[in-house]
């Protein structure tokens, strides 16, 4: 199949993920993350975050945002989202599942962000026992469309919580989209931002499976492991989860994928961005683009053999990988021009 910009999750392993499995590969190792490999992958994130955080290696963003937020409710809170939140749009009511009915309370939000005003207009609307006790907020950084809070946008929403004595989850399944678009270090980007728990994704960053779940407050990840074990979450290999970490943290090819997802995004909007009628819904900020077209010109890129979605904020929507070729990036842009001009 020719290269396909649906989803990020198309792309294949990246090398160094690859090559870490391979090595992991070469014998035996201890079980259940008990292994060097797990050791070294929770010491990098350590060293890459510069605190000494909890960490724990899932297999997927669903399961790392659902067993976050419940180890921070309780069955009778209420998690604050903003309305297109991945946890409510995309994870099949996970997040209440594993938290046995916490309420996820949505918020209409601007270019999917969350803002300390709404969050306070909802934790504020009422305060009686028959109503879900607010406890959390997650945020998506970058959003499900695309767009990454700025520094002092995740401080604005950390103050609010703190006033409000409501936890701070980011989900970040492109965290490292986000880390490169804001020119920051991962730490900048979380625990000094105020962020409590971190879903660090490594699916959409260039491995075959796994995300990273980070609880910067150590009284927060109490018996976190047995939460994840109940969730068929504890890999009985573990270190094939942990191994392409250590390669992604070591080289720093994590931040490498990241910018050249970006960059593509950039490089079609480039393409693309002076044709009437056509454009991006949504700030371009990370490695995505909501195109906005009439339907006409939808339909062409279809009959070209172009895969999309268009249930997701909108329009249709542009995903770049680590391994995206901008040639094939300029043969998309190319034919949206061709369908635009007629």
């Amino acid at each position: 199949m020719d290269q396909q910009f649906a989803s990020d999750n198309y792309a294949g392993i990246c090398p160094e993920a690859w090559q870490a499995m391979q090595e992991a590969n070469a014998g035996s190792a201890v079980s259940y993350g008990d292994d060097d490999w797990t050791h070294r992958a929770a010491d990098g994130f350590r060293t890459l975050f510069e605190t000494e955080c909890e960490v724990f290696f899932v297999f997927n963003g669903t399961a790392a945002n659902s067993l976050a937020l419940a180890a921070l409710c309780q069955s009778y809170h209420s998690v604050i989202c903003a309305e297109t939140a991945h946890i409510v749009t995309d994870e099949c009511g996970a997040p209440e599942f594993f938290s046995n009915g916490s309420k996820l309370m949505t918020v209409p939000a601007h270019d999917g962000k969350l803002t300390p005003g709404a969050i306070r207009a909802v934790a504020r609307s009422r305060s009686d026992i028959h109503f879900p006790k607010p406890s959390v907020v997650t945020i998506t950084q970058p959003t499900e469309v695309g767009t990454v809070y700025t520094l002092d946008e995740v401080r604005a929403i950390s103050a609010v919580c703190r006033e409000l004595g409501l936890k701070l989850h980011m989900d970040g399944s492109r965290f490292g989209n986000a880390c490169d678009t804001l020119g920051c270090s991962p730490a900048e980007a979380s625990w000094k931002a105020g962020v409590d728990v971190l879903c660090f994704g490594g699916t959409k960053n260039g491995m075959a499976v796994g995300e990273a779940v980070l609880f910067f407050d150590h009284a927060l990840a109490f018996e976190f492991d047995y939460r994840a074990k109940q969730a068929g979450q504890l890999a009985s290999k573990m270190r094939f989860l942990s191994a392409p970490w250590v390669k992604m943290l070591e080289t720093g090819v994590w931040r490498k994928n990241a910018a050249h997802g970006n960059a593509c995004a950039q490089r079609l909007m480039g393409a693309i961005g002076d044709l009437p009628g056509v454009g991006a819904m949504f700030p371009v900020e990370a490695n995505s683009v909501f195109l906005r077209a009439p339907e006409p010109v939808l339909e062409a890129l279809r009959d070209k053999g172009w895969r999309f979605y268009t249930f997701i904020g909108g329009g249709a929507r542009f995903m770049f990988a680590w391994d995206a070729d901008p040639a094939r990036v300029d043969a998309l842009g190319a034919d949206i021009r061709a369908a635009a001009l007629g």
